[in-house]
């Protein structure tokens, strides 16, 4: 249960380091996030993307859940700090990429299968978690109470009074978020670039080169490492044997110590009397 828990919040890489490589990754998680946050964004056709779904699902990979979530949701503050382009800050832009790094990382490192293809299948599993409860449960529902409460622009109420009339309800405004503003064309062009990264990421030596289809828990390199293990334990046993079964060192054709020592003291009489 310990070593499960560890996993759940905590990656391979993380566990395996010490505390210096531990401080140095988290150093450049964060310094990585600060400038995802303030820099790799662009505009294509009125819609705006960016790369913070990618580094914040990777980061919750790379480093676990629980350092994943803090790192990105600092990193989007120091972002704030060093660059506020002339807003407030919103506490819920944090929250919704730490959660992403969270959710990545219990799904990804802490719950493992033994099939070939996995990774794709938990890393679908993460597109769907965090798009329902990190774009649409905190982001869009931030941002709707937010212009709730400041009111909502021009653009919105058109918008709105267009396609659904009336007053803007947050469904009416999660539409014009997702659709309009195009933010699930920035979650579905993250989700392509993660299904590529993610299995190369697997790849690398900090998941042991694993592959693209390869089970990534490591019960099964444990279970293969005590197979490994049991085998050298019977081929050292068969060694002992064959060792205690073999002719003892300084005897002369297989004879025991005792016979040994009879057949020396045999052969210095027999030379004795020659001599003589």
């Amino acid at each position: 249960m310990a070593n499960f828990l560890k996993r759940l919040f905590f990656s391979d890489l993380m566990l395996r380091a010490r505390i210096t490589k531990k401080i140095a990754y988290l150093g450049v998680m964060t310094a990585f996030s600060v400038v995802t946050n303030m820099f790799l964004e662009f505009r294509m056709f009125d819609v705006q993307f960016s790369l913070t779904i990618t580094v914040s699902v990777i980061m919750g990979i790379l480093i676990g859940a629980l350092p994943g979530f803090l790192i990105c949701f600092l990193g989007d503050f120091l972002g704030y700090v060093f660059n506020s382009w002339g807003q407030l800050y919103m506490p819920w832009v944090g929250l919704s990429t730490g959660a992403m790094a969270l959710i990545a990382g219990m799904l990804m490192n802490g719950i493992n299968f033994k099939f070939k293809g996995q990774v794709f299948c938990k890393l679908a599993a993460v597109c769907v978690l965090t798009f329902a409860v990190c774009t649409v449960g905190i982001n869009s529902t931030g941002f709707y109470f937010y212009n709730k409460a400041m009111g909502f622009s021009e653009a919105v109420l058109n918008y709105v009074a267009e396609r659904f009339g009336g007053e803007t309800s947050y469904f009416a405004y999660l539409g014009y978020r997702l659709i309009f503003k195009g933010q699930i064309f920035n979650n579905i062009a993250n989700y392509a670039v993660l299904f590529v990264l993610v299995p190369l990421l697997y790849k690398s030596k900090a998941f042991g080169g694993k592959g693209f289809f390869a089970a990534t828990d490591t019960s099964f390199s444990s279970d293969r490492s005590e197979k490994n293990a049991l085998e050298y334990g019977a081929s050292r046993g068969d060694a002992v044997k064959l060792e205690n079964d073999a002719p003892c060192a300084g005897t002369f054709g297989g004879e025991t110590p005792a016979e040994d020592n009879a057949s020396r003291s045999d052969g210095a009489s027999r030379q004795e009397n020659a001599e003589k």
